[in-house]
Protein backbone atom coordinates (compact mmCIF):
# COMPACT_ATOMS: atom_id res chain seq x y z
CA UNK A 1 0.00 0.00 0.00
CA UNK A 2 2.78 2.57 1.32
CA UNK A 3 4.81 1.24 -2.39
CA UNK A 4 1.00 2.50 -4.28
CA UNK A 5 0.58 5.70 -2.62
CA UNK A 6 4.03 6.95 -3.51
CA UNK A 7 3.90 5.27 -6.86
CA UNK A 8 7.67 3.75 -5.83
CA UNK A 9 9.23 1.90 -8.44
CA UNK A 10 6.79 2.16 -11.30
CA UNK A 11 6.41 6.21 -11.06
CA UNK A 12 9.15 8.95 -11.50
CA UNK A 13 9.99 9.16 -15.01
CA UNK A 14 8.18 12.12 -16.02
CA UNK A 15 8.72 15.16 -13.64
CA UNK A 16 7.25 18.59 -13.10
CA UNK A 17 9.20 20.79 -15.11
CA UNK A 18 9.88 23.41 -13.01
CA UNK A 19 10.14 27.31 -15.41
CA UNK A 20 12.55 30.12 -14.47
CA UNK A 21 9.75 33.25 -13.08
CA UNK A 22 9.47 35.65 -15.30
CA UNK A 23 10.79 34.24 -18.06
CA UNK A 24 10.05 34.07 -22.18
CA UNK A 25 9.34 29.93 -21.02
CA UNK A 26 6.80 31.00 -18.11
CA UNK A 27 5.48 33.87 -20.18
CA UNK A 28 4.46 31.78 -22.63
CA UNK A 29 2.89 28.39 -20.40
CA UNK A 30 1.10 31.10 -18.42
CA UNK A 31 -0.75 31.64 -22.07
CA UNK A 32 -1.29 28.01 -22.03
CA UNK A 33 -2.57 26.63 -18.73
CA UNK A 34 -4.82 29.95 -19.75
CA UNK A 35 -6.29 28.79 -22.54
CA UNK A 36 -7.01 25.52 -21.07
CA UNK A 37 -8.08 26.84 -18.03
CA UNK A 38 -10.44 24.16 -15.59
CA UNK A 39 -8.23 21.20 -16.72
CA UNK A 40 -5.30 19.67 -14.96
CA UNK A 41 -2.73 20.61 -17.37
CA UNK A 42 0.96 19.51 -16.50
CA UNK A 43 4.30 20.54 -18.02
CA UNK A 44 6.59 17.03 -17.81
CA UNK A 45 9.95 15.78 -18.80
CA UNK A 46 11.48 12.43 -18.53
CA UNK A 47 13.30 11.71 -15.30
CA UNK A 48 14.86 9.15 -13.56
CA UNK A 49 13.49 7.41 -10.51
CA UNK A 50 15.78 7.63 -7.71
CA UNK A 51 14.66 5.16 -5.28
CA UNK A 52 16.36 6.62 -2.02
CA UNK A 53 14.75 9.87 -2.92
CA UNK A 54 11.13 8.52 -3.21
CA UNK A 55 12.00 6.80 0.18
CA UNK A 56 12.90 9.63 2.26
CA UNK A 57 10.42 11.77 0.35
CA UNK A 58 13.04 14.33 -1.04
CA UNK A 59 10.87 14.19 -4.78
CA UNK A 60 7.90 15.05 -6.35
CA UNK A 61 5.79 12.14 -7.26
CA UNK A 62 3.73 13.73 -10.49
CA UNK A 63 0.60 11.40 -9.30
CA UNK A 64 1.38 9.89 -6.37
CA UNK A 65 -1.47 10.51 -3.42
CA UNK A 66 1.14 11.62 -1.16
CA UNK A 67 4.92 13.17 -1.66
CA UNK A 68 6.03 12.47 2.19
CA UNK A 69 8.07 8.84 0.77
CA UNK A 70 8.12 5.46 2.50
CA UNK A 71 10.09 6.34 5.65
CA UNK A 72 7.60 8.81 6.82
CA UNK A 73 4.87 6.21 5.84
CA UNK A 74 6.46 3.45 8.12
CA UNK A 75 6.52 5.93 10.95
CA UNK A 76 2.75 6.32 10.61
CA UNK A 77 2.25 2.72 10.07
CA UNK A 78 4.31 2.25 13.58
CA UNK A 79 2.86 4.90 15.06
CA UNK A 80 -0.71 3.90 14.73
CA UNK A 81 -0.35 0.14 15.16
CA UNK A 82 1.42 1.20 18.63
CA UNK A 83 -1.73 3.23 19.50
CA UNK A 84 -3.78 0.02 18.76
CA UNK A 85 -1.51 -2.48 20.23
CA UNK A 86 -1.97 -0.37 23.54
CA UNK A 87 -5.43 0.55 23.77
CA UNK A 88 -4.69 4.31 23.28
CA UNK A 89 -7.92 5.87 22.95
CA UNK A 90 -8.45 8.29 20.18
CA UNK A 91 -9.05 8.78 16.01
CA UNK A 92 -6.17 9.88 14.09
CA UNK A 93 -5.95 13.06 12.00
CA UNK A 94 -3.71 14.70 9.60
CA UNK A 95 -3.92 18.65 9.10
CA UNK A 96 -2.61 19.25 5.79
CA UNK A 97 -3.52 16.11 3.60
CA UNK A 98 -2.76 17.39 0.47
CA UNK A 99 -4.17 15.11 -2.30
CA UNK A 100 -4.90 12.32 0.96
CA UNK A 101 -2.10 9.89 0.74
CA UNK A 102 -1.32 9.50 4.53
CA UNK A 103 -5.02 9.68 5.39
CA UNK A 104 -5.42 6.95 3.47
CA UNK A 105 -2.64 5.13 4.88
CA UNK A 106 -4.30 5.86 8.24
CA UNK A 107 -7.73 4.38 6.91
CA UNK A 108 -6.10 1.27 5.54
CA UNK A 109 -4.03 0.51 8.57
CA UNK A 110 -7.49 0.51 10.88
CA UNK A 111 -9.35 -1.93 7.61
CA UNK A 112 -6.46 -4.13 7.75
CA UNK A 113 -6.43 -4.70 11.89
CA UNK A 114 -10.62 -4.70 11.66
CA UNK A 115 -11.10 -1.25 13.75
CA UNK A 116 -14.44 0.24 13.06
CA UNK A 117 -14.29 2.52 16.26
CA UNK A 118 -11.84 5.31 15.30
CA UNK A 119 -11.80 7.52 12.43
CA UNK A 120 -9.87 9.47 10.49
CA UNK A 121 -9.87 13.09 9.88
CA UNK A 122 -8.34 14.71 6.76
CA UNK A 123 -8.06 18.83 7.82
CA UNK A 124 -6.92 20.88 5.04
CA UNK A 125 -8.59 23.66 3.28
CA UNK A 126 -8.64 22.24 -0.10
CA UNK A 127 -7.61 25.27 -1.40
CA UNK A 128 -3.96 25.59 -0.74
CA UNK A 129 -1.93 27.29 1.95
CA UNK A 130 -2.85 31.28 3.09
CA UNK A 131 -1.37 33.68 2.91
CA UNK A 132 0.60 35.75 5.35
CA UNK A 133 -1.70 36.99 8.33
CA UNK A 134 0.28 39.22 10.16
CA UNK A 135 0.28 37.08 13.38
CA UNK A 136 3.77 35.57 13.41
CA UNK A 137 6.72 36.85 12.43
CA UNK A 138 8.18 33.69 11.46
CA UNK A 139 5.93 33.33 8.28
CA UNK A 140 6.70 36.60 7.23
CA UNK A 141 7.57 35.76 3.44
CA UNK A 142 5.82 32.66 3.06
CA UNK A 143 5.62 31.91 -0.54
CA UNK A 144 3.64 28.46 -0.26
CA UNK A 145 0.52 30.00 -1.22
CA UNK A 146 1.45 31.11 -4.52
CA UNK A 147 1.94 27.19 -5.26
CA UNK A 148 -1.23 25.95 -7.12
CA UNK A 149 0.13 22.86 -7.33
CA UNK A 150 -0.70 22.77 -3.54
CA UNK A 151 -4.21 23.25 -4.02
CA UNK A 152 -6.43 20.09 -3.91
CA UNK A 153 -10.39 19.94 -3.67
CA UNK A 154 -12.47 18.02 -1.04
CA UNK A 155 -13.91 15.84 -3.98
CA UNK A 156 -10.43 15.29 -5.72
CA UNK A 157 -9.54 14.02 -2.45
CA UNK A 158 -12.59 11.68 -2.01
CA UNK A 159 -12.35 9.95 -4.99
CA UNK A 160 -8.33 9.37 -4.09
CA UNK A 161 -9.69 7.61 -1.26
CA UNK A 162 -12.65 5.80 -3.16
CA UNK A 163 -9.83 4.20 -5.61
CA UNK A 164 -8.75 2.00 -2.86
CA UNK A 165 -12.55 1.81 -1.59
CA UNK A 166 -11.86 3.23 1.59
CA UNK A 167 -14.20 6.42 1.44
CA UNK A 168 -16.60 5.46 4.18
CA UNK A 169 -18.39 6.81 7.37
CA UNK A 170 -15.01 6.41 9.74
CA UNK A 171 -13.44 8.99 6.84
CA UNK A 172 -14.35 12.98 8.07
CA UNK A 173 -13.39 16.10 6.20
CA UNK A 174 -12.69 19.24 7.97
CA UNK A 175 -13.04 21.69 5.22
CA UNK A 176 -11.24 25.50 5.99
CA UNK A 177 -8.36 26.94 7.91
CA UNK A 178 -6.99 25.61 10.80
CA UNK A 179 -7.79 28.55 12.81
CA UNK A 180 -11.18 28.28 12.30
CA UNK A 181 -12.52 24.64 11.64
CA UNK A 182 -10.12 23.13 14.23
CA UNK A 183 -11.13 24.85 17.55
CA UNK A 184 -14.97 23.39 16.71
CA UNK A 185 -13.82 20.17 15.51
CA UNK A 186 -16.70 17.52 16.64
CA UNK A 187 -13.42 15.41 17.88
CA UNK A 188 -13.44 13.88 21.76
CA UNK A 189 -9.63 12.13 21.52
CA UNK A 190 -6.89 11.76 19.34
CA UNK A 191 -4.52 9.10 19.57
CA UNK A 192 -2.28 10.18 16.16
CA UNK A 193 -1.81 13.80 15.68
CA UNK A 194 -0.14 14.25 12.46
CA UNK A 195 1.11 17.92 11.54
CA UNK A 196 1.60 18.83 7.87
CA UNK A 197 0.76 22.74 7.80
CA UNK A 198 4.24 23.79 6.49
CA UNK A 199 3.87 27.47 8.06
CA UNK A 200 4.20 28.39 11.60
CA UNK A 201 0.46 29.46 12.11
CA UNK A 202 -0.72 26.32 10.95
CA UNK A 203 1.25 24.14 13.03
CA UNK A 204 0.66 26.46 15.73
CA UNK A 205 -3.05 26.69 15.01
CA UNK A 206 -3.52 23.17 14.92
CA UNK A 207 -1.99 22.37 18.27
CA UNK A 208 -3.18 24.92 20.30
CA UNK A 209 -6.37 22.97 19.51
CA UNK A 210 -5.52 19.68 19.42
CA UNK A 211 -2.94 18.87 21.31
CA UNK A 212 -4.64 18.55 24.67
CA UNK A 213 -7.03 15.78 23.17
CA UNK A 214 -4.31 13.36 22.46
CA UNK A 215 -4.39 11.17 24.53
CA UNK A 216 -1.57 10.09 27.17
CA UNK A 217 0.69 7.41 24.56
CA UNK A 218 -0.55 8.66 21.86
CA UNK A 219 1.38 10.25 19.07
CA UNK A 220 2.57 14.07 17.71
CA UNK A 221 3.83 13.16 13.88
CA UNK A 222 5.28 16.07 12.64
CA UNK A 223 6.11 16.07 8.67
CA UNK A 224 8.03 18.94 7.33
CA UNK A 225 10.03 19.85 10.85
CA UNK A 226 13.69 19.42 9.09
CA UNK A 227 11.99 21.41 5.47
CA UNK A 228 10.06 24.21 7.00
CA UNK A 229 12.29 26.55 9.41
CA UNK A 230 8.86 27.93 10.15
CA UNK A 231 7.49 24.81 11.26
CA UNK A 232 10.60 23.78 13.69
CA UNK A 233 10.20 27.03 15.05
CA UNK A 234 6.64 27.00 16.51
CA UNK A 235 7.59 23.29 17.47
CA UNK A 236 10.11 24.59 19.72
CA UNK A 237 7.90 27.07 20.86
CA UNK A 238 4.92 25.02 21.71
CA UNK A 239 6.89 22.65 23.25
CA UNK A 240 8.75 25.40 25.41
CA UNK A 241 5.46 26.64 26.65
CA UNK A 242 4.15 23.64 27.34
CA UNK A 243 6.86 22.58 29.54
CA UNK A 244 6.91 19.03 26.99
CA UNK A 245 9.81 17.26 27.44
CA UNK A 246 9.07 13.76 25.97
CA UNK A 247 11.88 13.30 23.19
CA UNK A 248 11.88 14.37 19.85
CA UNK A 249 13.04 11.68 17.50
CA UNK A 250 13.81 11.54 14.61
CA UNK A 251 11.86 9.91 10.91
CA UNK A 252 14.61 11.03 8.53
CA UNK A 253 15.66 14.24 7.01
CA UNK A 254 12.32 16.06 7.60
CA UNK A 255 9.54 14.39 9.96
CA UNK A 256 10.12 14.01 13.72
CA UNK A 257 7.68 12.95 16.48
CA UNK A 258 7.29 12.29 20.15
CA UNK A 259 5.25 10.22 22.16
CA UNK A 260 2.93 12.43 24.64
CA UNK A 261 3.68 10.90 28.53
Amino acid sequence: MAKVLTRYGFEGRNVTVKLPPRSYESFLWDLVRGAMKGRDVRMVERGDFNASFREEGRDWPVDAETMIGLKRLANLRDCTEKVLADGVPGDLIETGAWRGGATIYMRAILAAHGVTDRKVWVADSFEGLPPYDGRFDADAGDQHHTRDELAVSVDDVKENFQRYDLLDDQVQFLVGWFSETLPSAPIDHLSVLRLDGDMYASTTDALDSLYDKVSPGGFVIVDDYGAVPASARAIHDFRGSRGITDPLETIDWAGVYWRKS
